[in-house]
C-alpha cells in the first residue's frame, strides 16, 4: 500500500493506514485458520466476514486515492508498487499456485497511480465535490454487479488485459484480485475528497491526530504488507508440524 512523501507526514493517514494493515492481518491469519488448517469458524464464510474484508480493501483504496495529490515522484512509486505486485503473483504461481495472486491490490494500486498521472490535469477541471460523489455512485454500480466474462478461447495477450481491466475469463482465478473496475472509480474518489478535506480550517489540526505505532506501520505499509503472509504461512507450516 502506498504512502505519501512529504517534508512532514500527516500522521492521521499513516495512522489509519496502520489500523487497516493490522485489520487485513488479522484477516489475513483467519483466512489460514480455516482454509490451511482447517479450523471450524463457520463464520469466516459469513456476510459479517465478508464486510470485514471489504472494510480492509476500500480503506486502502479510498486512503491511496486521498493521498495520492500528497505525494512526490508518483512515476517511481506507482512503478514499484506495481513491481511488488508482479513479484508477488510470480512468487504465489511458483510456490503456492492453489493460491495464486494474479492482479491484486498491489498491482492496481500501482496501475491505479500510474493512471493518475495523465488523468489527474482532467480531473483539476471539474468541482471536486461532484467527482467524488459521481466516481463514488460509478463505483458502487459497478461494484454491485457481474460485468461479462470474457471468452475462454481468447489469447493471452487478450485475456491478461481483460483480467486487468476487470473482464476476465469464466475460468480465471485468483485469492486476491482487484481489477480497474470498479475499484479505480474508488482510488478516484480518494483523490477527490483529499481537497475538499484539505481545505477546510480544521485539516491542519487534524492531520496530525495519530497514534504513533500505527502510524509507524503505516509509514512502512508496503513492506509489511509484503511479509506479513510468508510469516503467516511459516507458522502455519509450524503448527502443521507440531
Amino acid at each position: 500500500m502506498p504512502s505519501p512523501s512529504s517534508a512532514r507526514r500527516a500522521a492521521l493517514p499513516d495512522t489509519i493506514r496502520g489500523a487497516a494493515i493490522l485489520s487485513m492481518i488479522a484477516y489475513h491469519a483467519c483466512w489460514d485458520g480455516f482454509y490451511l488448517l482447517g479450523l471450524p469458524w463457520g463464520w469466516f464464510t459469513s456476510d459479517a466476514a465478508r464486510f470485514w474484508q471489504q472494510s480492509i480493501c476500500w480503506t486502502f483504496i479510498l486512503l491511496s486515492g486521498f493521498c495520492w495529490p500528497m505525494g512526490r515522484h508518483h512515476l517511481k512509486r506507482g512503478l514499484t508498487v506495481l513491481g511488488a505486485g508482479a513479484l508477488l503473483t510470480i512468487v504465489t504461481l511458483l510456490i503456492i499456485p492453489e493460491n495464486r495472486v494474479i492482479c491484486g491490490v498491489l498491482t492496481f494500486t500501482g496501475s491505479a497511480m500510474l493512471l493518475m498521472i495523465p488523468l489527474d490535469r482532467l480531473c483539476r477541471r471539474i468541482p471536486p465535490i461532484l467527482d467524488a460523489a459521481g466516481s463514488f455512485i460509478v463505483f458502487l454500480a459497478l461494484w454491485a454487479i457481474t460485468l461479462p466474462s470474457l471468452s475462454e478461447t481468447a489469447g493471452l495477450p487478450l485475456r491478461m488485459l481483460a483480467v486487468w481491466t476487470g473482464f476476465p475469463p469464466a475460468d480465471f482465478f485468483s485469492t486476491d484480485y482487484f481489477p480497474l473496475l470498479p475499484w479505480l472509480f474508488l482510488f478516484v474518489t480518494g483523490r477527490f475528497l483529499h481537497p475538499l478535506l484539505t481545505r477546510l480550517p480544521q485539516w491542519e489540526r487534524w492531520k496530525q491526530l495519530g497514534i504513533r505505532p500505527l502510524s509507524l506501520v503505516g509509514r512502512f505499509a508496503l513492506p509489511v504488507y509484503l511479509l506479513h503472509q510468508p510469516v503467516l504461512y511459516g507458522l502455519v507450516l509450524l503448527i502443521q508440524m507440531a
